[in-house]
């Protein structure tokens, strides 16, 4: 079943959250889970199976100032690893395109590691395909992306 994040879900999305790489504990999961809540352009949605998250997704609808259209960021989803290849991450990536439609998007967009080549197959898979380029300017050194290149904008 898909539903909104609650903040008794913040543990369970940390540990998902650190099967990507990402290490938050619950308490700033809850005051991210407080912030995005109190948003209508962000989304946080589970996947519950017998009272237990198995999966998360998280999106943001962007106002475009130059086309009639907005679109979506998919910002986070992550499936259980135990759980992959049972159609959850299918099923809450159709939620969300459909929430797009709903809301008159253009066209949903997402950034995906490099790394991740599983999940790169499963977006084709669903009708995604890669549109580069993307820039990035580092604005705080605490952002774990300064640490990766060596600590410097390159």
């Amino acid at each position: 079943m898909i539903r909104k994040a609650i903040l008794n879900d913040a543990n369970k999305l940390s540990s998902l959250l650190s099967q990507m790489g990402y290490f938050m504990n619950e308490e700033e999961i809850k005051e991210k889970i407080q912030i995005l809540s109190s948003s209508s352009d962000d989304m946080i949605l589970v996947w519950e199976e017998e009272g237990e998250v198995k999966a998360f997704i998280s999106v943001h609808f962007f106002t475009q100032l130059a086309l009639k259209g907005d679109f979506l960021r998919i910002n986070y989803f992550c499936v259980d690893s135990a759980m992959r290849g049972k159609g959850i991450g299918a099923k809450m990536l159709e939620y969300v395109e459909n929430e797009a439609k709903k809301r008159g998007c253009y066209r949903i967009e997402l950034h995906s590691s490099y790394k991740r080549k599983k999940a790169h197959i499963f977006y084709k898979k669903h009708g995604y395909f890669e549109y580069p380029k993307y820039f990035v300017k580092i604005v705080n050194e605490n952002d774990p992306l300064f640490k990766k290149i060596g600590g410097k904008n390159v």
